[in-house]
């Protein structure tokens, strides 16, 4: 009987305890298993570490791959024109560039940068509970230095494996840097779209300038666009660009690093306006830089680069401007859609070269790569090598028919004017009178003149030649014509003045102060004057330059599928080239036509400001080494019967009887008789400037040089200023053969 009592407290304290335990016995049992849960993630997580990370290379192997080399351009002044590499642009450190950039990345990107470990776990749970009371991504977990060990280490795949992976490089690179640098490390190798890789090729890619130069709004808008750099990119957003910036300039005040005030000052500027992708036609003379690079330097490019050329960007500018407006004017109307240009100096160096109407449609380089056939523009070759033959401007030669061999050179329309002078026939482009001259002093020595000159394309020693049938470039085409402008020098074409690396080694100087001579003085005098007559009165008379003395020649092609012009100041020499990619005709465009304008256009706007100077020889003729201009009447005219005579048979074979000589002097003119009234020859009238057409009647002409009886003796100035006529020159009384005879 006792027991009972006993076994019924004991069946009543029983359910007691349940009752207590139930409840507090739950909490007791999750905090337990949490714990054990939390202790099997851990060693879960750790095996995954040691699992992933064993199939990692041995730490002591790591290292920080080199940043892709980057070969920053500069123009004359310094100025950026164009970075090269798979970058973008070169490396800064912090205190380079503006201060505004890594505060505005640390403030959108990692804001407890300065104080974990590598990997935030703090960071990564507020990112967590952001995105899910959000319901989408707003933040992300990753600190800087894993974006950095994603970046330099791992490929762009989602995986647990990559991610367990970035959290231990990440660790190392902590413990292998300081904060700097890998911050530093961090800018100067982030993506930030449009190809740009680091903040100095990002600034120069979307504002123009350098990362060192950005102000607060452009250094928020580059912090914004690493979240989503082709989503956020103000060239295809820009909107979406600037609401993004704001973010950032809440989260810098937030961090303050700004203030207030920073922020209204900041969104108070105007959204930053994106330029066009790889546009501007100095990327057509990077990319030459970048030709020529590793042949100067000895190889392949392995460390950043800094190149500086002789490209003046203002001229640049304005060569594209004036191409693009003369394009955009008549281009279509005329069936011309390409144009290039190339100005160079008296030493050869490229001040301006535009191989195209527009890089970022085309970037084949018209005016450098190109070759194509030069036309009339190849004649003042010709003319040289008959210079240095003993003749003159002033050498007679008969404008008419003429066949040599089975080649019948003609004259546009087959118009011709009978005896002219050889500086009539330049300027007004005479078919039949170069085709002459090159035969009389023989192809093989005007091929030598030309490469003498500076052309290295191969040339054909025919007499066609003489019509500019052998193709050349524009750029040594043009740098030839610098040897008549510089008075008889070797224009080497040069882009790339000097070559450093980044910690200031040179690796290239150019030197082109000692240039050979490659023309005697007299012959550039006399070259020059002829080349006058082709602006001043003949086909180039579009190139005119109000209040400069200029030089030149026009060039046109068969069934006008090239048009050229090329000339020179005593300044610059640019060259100018009009045509079709595919070869196809242009509706009778001429080198007096569109390349002449496109030329006067830029050397106008070249010479802006500059005080004019005369050409090399100031436009006049040297007869036996005194200007025909300064000569005293009679005191240099033969009047003996054998010299009466060969004047009356005119200069035809002045040419034969010199010979050719190692260093060329010129003869004295031979006495010339005035020659007979021509009958009148009606220049083309639908074009306004001809090119390659027959002269007008010869009593229009006013060419200086002529003997004809009815020219106005106009001469070109010998100074520059008025382009008008200038006083004519009493010319000195020719001897008879009646006067001999009765010794008057």
């Amino acid at each position: 009987m006792p027991d009972k009592p006993r076994r019924s407290g004991s069946r009543r304290k029983r359910p007691r305890r349940e009752r207590g335990g139930g409840f507090f016995g739950f909490i007791r049992s999750v905090i337990y298993w949490g714990i054990v849960l939390c202790i099997w993630a851990g060693i879960g997580a750790a095996g995954l570490v040691v699992y992933y990370g064993s199939r990692m290379p041995n730490a002591s192997t790591w290292a920080i791959p080199d940043r892709p080399p980057n070969v920053k351009i500069a123009d004359l002044d310094g100025s950026v024109i164009a970075n090269r590499g798979a970058t973008g642009g070169e490396a800064l450190t912090l205190n380079d560039m503006s201060p505004y950039i890594p505060e505005a990345i640390i403030a959108i990107e990692d804001r407890r940068f300065y104080s974990h470990f590598g990997f935030d776990p703090i960071g990564l749970g507020r990112a967590v509970v952001t995105n899910v009371l959000t319901g989408h991504a707003v933040q992300g977990g990753s600190t800087l230095t894993q974006q950095l060990a994603k970046n330099l280490f791992l490929s762009p795949e989602r995986t647990l494996e990559r991610k367990v992976q970035e959290v231990l490089l990440a660790v190392w690179l902590e413990h292998k840097f300081t904060k700097d640098q890998i911050l530093a490390m961090y800018l100067n190798r982030v993506y930030f779209g449009a190809n740009a890789y680091g903040v100095e090729a990002a600034a120069q890619r979307y504002f123009n300038k350098s990362a060192r130069d950005v102000n607060l709004g452009e250094a928020a808008m580059l912090a914004g666009l690493v979240k989503a750099p082709s989503k956020l990119s103000p060239a295809r957003d820009p909107a979406a660009a600037e609401a993004r910036a704001q973010l950032v300039l809440q989260a810098m005040r937030d961090q303050g690093f700004i203030s207030d005030a920073d922020i209204k000052t900041a969104m108070s500027q105007p959204p930053t306006r994106a330029k066009s992708y790889w546009s501007g036609a100095q990327n057509y003379a990077a990319d030459m830089v970048m030709d020529q690079l590793p042949g100067l330097i000895g190889g392949a490019v392995k460390e950043d680069l800094t190149v500086d050329t002789t490209i003046d960007m203002s001229l640049e500018q304005k060569a594209e401007q004036a191409l693009n407006e003369v394009l955009a004017k008549d281009g279509k109307k005329l069936s011309a859609s390409q144009a290039s240009l190339v100005s160079v100096d008296a030493t050869g160096a490229i001040r301006a070269l535009v191989g195209g109407r527009d890089y970022a449609q085309s970037q084949f380089n018209r005016a450098v790569t190109a070759k194509r056939q030069p036309g009339s523009a190849f004649k003042p070759f010709v003319y040289t090598a008959a210079l240095e033959m003993g003749l003159t401007p002033n050498s007679i030669r008969n404008d008419a028919p003429v066949k040599i061999g089975n080649w019948a050179p003609e004259n546009y329309e087959q118009k011709y004017s009978g005896p002219v002078t050889l500086a009539t026939a330049v300027a007004h482009s005479l078919n039949t009178i170069a085709a002459q001259v090159a035969t009389e002093v023989g192809p093989e020595q005007v091929v030598k003149v030309a490469h003498r000159l500076g052309i290295e394309s191969d040339l054909q020693a025919n007499a066609s030649i003489a019509l500019g049938t052998s193709e050349v470039s524009l750029l040594e085409l043009t740098s030839a014509y610098a040897s008549f402008m510089n008075g008889g020098y070797k224009a080497t074409p040069h882009v790339i003045t000097k070559v450093t690396t980044a910690s200031g080694k040179v690796l290239y100087q150019a030197n082109f102060d000692n240039p050979p001579r490659v023309l005697n003085p007299d012959v550039v005098t006399n070259m020059n004057s002829m080349m006058t007559g082709v602006i001043n009165f003949g086909t180039g008379r579009a190139a005119r330059i109000p209040g400069w003395q200029a030089a030149g020649k026009t060039g046109t092609t068969q069934s006008f599928r090239d048009a050229l012009f090329v000339g020179f100041t005593s300044h610059l020499t640019t060259g100018v080239w009009f045509g079709n990619d595919d070869g196809k005709s242009m509706k009778k465009v001429t080198g007096g036509g569109l390349p002449a304008k496109a030329w006067k256009e830029f050397m106008v706007a070249a010479h802006k400001g500059l005080t004019p100077t005369p050409i090399f020889g100031g436009g006049q003729i040297i007869d036996n080494g005194v200007p025909v201009a300064q000569s005293a009447p009679n005191t240099d005219q033969s009047t003996t019967i054998g010299a009466i005579i060969s004047g009356a048979l005119g200069s035809g074979n002045s040419g034969q009887a010199a010979q050719p000589q190692s260093q060329p002097t010129i003869q004295q003119r031979p006495a010339q008789q005035p020659i007979q009234q021509q009958q009148p020859v009606n220049q083309a009238a639908a074009n306004d400037y001809p090119e390659d057409l027959p002269p007008a009647g010869l009593a229009d002409d006013s060419n200086p040089y002529s003997e004809n009886p009815y020219d106005t003796g106009d001469i070109p100035p010998a100074d520059i200023g008025d382009p008008g006529p200038t006083t004519a020159t009493v010319r000195p009384h020719r001897s008879s053969l009646l006067d001999v005879i009765l010794g008057q």
